[in-house]
């Protein structure tokens, strides 16, 4: 790992001696309690005979999930454990009970049945924040329906404005949805530990990833607002509530550029940048309320000048005259990206299962720093023996017997 020697220990991080029963999987929790172990608290994530289902997706040799499970799971421990037996339950009521949060991202009323629900977790630690989070919530008419990022950018109107009028509603390039509830339930978990240490007892605290997703939609929803009963369309690159021109996405030679007009002097700057100063004074253009009700007319004439350039070309000229926008790259060019790198953001790292990633750190800050989990993901039930000893004293005979009878 390039720049370990800088790396804060975990033991002097902001979450340093914070025990966390990790029971998520996939996306949504499992960003959560990354961020958690980043932070420095001690994540045992529990998990099945198989794995959890995103380290599942990596059996296949050219399985796309390699680099997703090493990027939410470093710096976790990993406990293999039956949750269906007696035996399994009880270590991990044994492990509630020295542990600081418990989260999980459970369908609703899952744990519950398995008999590790809030009430029973609580009743072993009434100091223990337990987390959880859904796609609709644990109340609610919606409460049993099936959740993947997919339905809830469905269900919660994400996929209705992605796109463009004349096609097809189209789901979010990332996981929106999932890693809204991620760091929601992060927050969550933290606030609940504050409350903690003035109260003295923990909280049950909840996060739906269709709730999480809604003040994304803050621009569109404006659009709403503002004109009732108006059957709105889908804006494509242009600003969700289409209040705001020029705001678009631009051909250049070599591609396109992404390029806002927030207010009228970044329009003045922009004309400047484009050497098209003799259009200051246009009232067709003069300000945004008249360049919206021309927008298409608008993005035409910036078309024709950013064409004609390439995109560093036009970012620079952009830079330089203080308007906002930027080039439009591919993921190669993210993961080589020179700011990331060289704030620590992301970092080559030597994986043991995985090979040469880019292993990204918390993007939350302390000091300035950035935080990477202290080692890389783990192959499953790597530290089932250690947990049980260190944790909860077991012996080897006692861990022995655990395996024969397949409990771990």
């Amino acid at each position: 790992m390039t720049a370990a020697s800088t790396e804060t220990p975990a033991a002097e991080r902001p979450l340093a001696g914070l025990v966390v029963v990790d029971l998520t999987q996939i996306y949504n929790g499992p960003y959560a309690t990354f961020m958690l172990a980043a932070a420095g608290a001690e994540v045992i994530k529990i998990e099945p005979h198989e794995g959890e289902h995103l380290r599942r997706r990596t059996i296949a040799a050219t399985s796309t999930s390699k680099l997703p499970f090493a990027m939410l799971n470093a710096g976790k421990r990993s406990l293999r454990l039956d949750l269906k037996t007696e035996a399994g339950r009880d270590i991990v009521l044994r492990l509630v009970e020295q542990a600081d949060v418990l989260v999980e991202n459970f369908a609703p009323g899952v744990l519950t049945r398995l008999g590790l629900g809030p009430q029973v977790v609580q009743a072993r630690n009434p100091r223990i924040v337990y987390a959880s989070s859904t796609g609709y919530g644990d109340t609610g008419p919606y409460r049993d329906y099936l959740a993947m990022d997919l339905s809830v950018q469905a269900m919660s109107g994400v996929m209705s404005v992605t796109g463009y009028p004349d096609q097809p509603p189209l789901k979010s390039g990332p996981a929106v949805c999932d890693f809204f509830a991620g760091v929601h339930l992060y927050g969550a978990i933290v606030t609940a530990l504050l409350e903690r240490t003035r109260t003295g007892r923990g909280r049950l605290v909840h996060v739906t990833m269709m709730e999480a997703s809604y003040f994304s939609l803050t621009s569109n929803l404006g659009m709403v607002h503002a004109q009732p009963g108006l059957q709105y369309a889908r804006t494509g690159n242009r600003q969700g509530g289409m209040s705001i021109s020029p705001y678009n996405v631009y051909e250049a030679k070599d591609g396109h550029i992404a390029i806002v007009v927030n207010h009228d002097k970044h329009w003045q700057s922009l004309l400047t940048a484009f050497g098209q100063e003799a259009l200051a004074d246009d009232p067709r253009y003069l300000t945004n309320v008249a360049r919206v009700s021309r927008m298409d007319e608008v993005d035409d004439m910036i078309t024709s000048w950013t064409k004609q350039l390439t995109k560093q070309e036009i970012f620079e000229r952009l830079n330089a005259h203080h308007v906002p926008g930027a080039p439009v790259r591919d993921l190669s060019e993210v993961m080589e990206d020179p700011q990331l790198h060289s704030r620590g953001a992301l970092r080559w790292v030597d994986h043991p299962e995985y090979g040469r990633i880019a292993a990204p750190a918390s993007p939350l800050r302390f000091d300035g720093e950035a935080m990477l989990p202290e080692r890389p993901s783990v192959p499953l039930g790597t530290d089932s023996r250690a947990v049980l000893q260190e944790r909860l004293g077991m012996t080897d005979a006692e861990i022995e017997l655990l395996e024969k009878s397949g409990v771990i």
